[in-house]
């Protein structure tokens, strides 16, 4: 059965171009074992470098960007589908609606707001889709400690541990994902 995985991910360029592998790993696995890549849209940065290895393993690829983003982002026009919004929420919408499940890659403020909306609506029950951080080489390890504090605090439910998982490898993501 195909499925449409969500990727948050970095639109910039500048960054360790071990990230542009990570990303491309993600994007010919995607194609392999899911089908399709549901994404911001952006033909740049790690955005662009999954939506290119989505294409070049035969995977599908619907992109989804705000009209204002077109000039900014510098669209992937070469997607199966890209879906021009008028709002970033209404582009945040559209990206939970196609999805079956979320993953996070690397990146910058921008991802970390996409990761904590499908968290927060996870938690909350407005869906029950896999939510997935890909925490290669440990690049996510100060948002994890800053987890455990909020659990230590109180400020965060025990219960939700339940609702996002934590892996270290492509392959693992696929192994929470169940293809």
């Amino acid at each position: 059965m195909s499925k449409s995985i969500c990727v948050y991910c970095s639109s910039r360029n500048v960054v360790d171009p071990a990230f542009f592998a990570l990303s491309e790993a993600m994007g010919e696995a995607i194609a392999k074992r899911a089908g399709t890549l549901v994404y911001g849209g952006g033909a740049v940065g790690l955005m662009g470098a999954v939506a290119r290895a989505v294409h070049k393993a035969n995977g599908r690829v619907v992109g989804v960007i705000p009209e204002s983003m077109l000039s900014h982002e510098v669209a992937y026009h070469d997607a199966d589908e890209l879906v021009v919004t008028e709002t970033m929420r209404q582009r945040k919408l559209i990206m939970e609606q196609r999805a079956d499940a979320f993953v996070t890659l690397p990146g910058g403020f921008g991802t970390l707001e996409e990761l904590f909306e499908i968290m927060t609506h996870r938690q909350l029950g407005y869906h029950d889709k896999p939510v997935v951080i890909l925490n290669a080489d440990g690049f996510y390890d100060p948002l994890i400690t800053l987890f455990e504090h909020l659990y230590d605090h109180k400020f965060a439910r025990e219960s939700t541990r339940d609702t996002f998982h934590i892996v270290p490898t492509v392959d693992a993501v696929f192994e929470v994902l169940g293809c």
